[in-house]
């Protein structure tokens, strides 16, 4: 049985790290990369080809129902959202990619468009919005919510109850403590405690 394709929009590491989580998942089908523009210099990811740049999305539309936002995110996720947006108007389907080395609660929600990545937990009641970065290792502690656009780093701990809004970036090693609330388009460093 053939396997639907997927096109990833933007090469580089972070990338790297989702082709070899569609490949340890095994749904997809991977078509190829989109890069922004000509202009830059870009050789194949992974053995996988450059199939286009933003201005050819509309006719590789046409060919692919899939896609997955592949550019990474450190500090805002406008970028992200930007072409989340784009994406959504084109009418590309926006799927959830896990990871299957990862544990999803089955009474936790994942948004469209994020990625779990190896050995993530997120645990019941947890609730993570859209085009979202769970990295790897990172933790989703019982009844945490994370907004849209949000790039949680590897091995960040967000404790039970916690909030994190949209568009934010909570970096590697970092912890939230158990109810506190992090509102919209933060930064939080690496390695920090957060209590309030």
């Amino acid at each position: 049985m053939s396997k639907d394709k997927i096109i990833l929009i933007g090469g580089g590491g972070h990338c790297h790290s989702c082709i070899d989580v569609i490949e340890a998942q095994g749904d997809y089908e991977i078509a190829g990369v989109i890069e922004r523009t000509k202009k830059q210099k870009v050789d194949p990811t992974l053995g996988y080809p450059i199939v286009g740049y933003d201005e050819d999305l509309s006719n590789l539309r046409k060919q692919i129902d899939y896609a997955l936002i592949t550019v990474g995110q450190v500090g805002s996720g406008s970028k992200r959202q930007k072409l989340f947006d784009r994406l959504k108007k084109m009418n590309f389907v926006l799927p959830v990619i896990i990871s299957p080395s990862a544990h999803v609660s089955r009474h936790a929600v994942i948004g469209e468009g994020t990625i779990v990545m190896h050995q993530v937990i997120v645990n019941a009641g947890a609730s993570i919005g859209k085009n979202c970065i769970l990295n790897t290792k990172c933790l989703i502690e019982h009844d945490t919510m994370v907004g849209h656009h949000t790039h949680i780093s590897t091995a960040a701990v967000i404790n039970g109850g916690g909030e994190i809004g949209s568009c934010c970036f909570v970096g590697s090693n970092a912890t939230i403590i158990q109810g506190v609330r992090i509102s919209d388009n933060q930064f939080l460093k690496a390695g920090r405690l957060y209590s309030e």
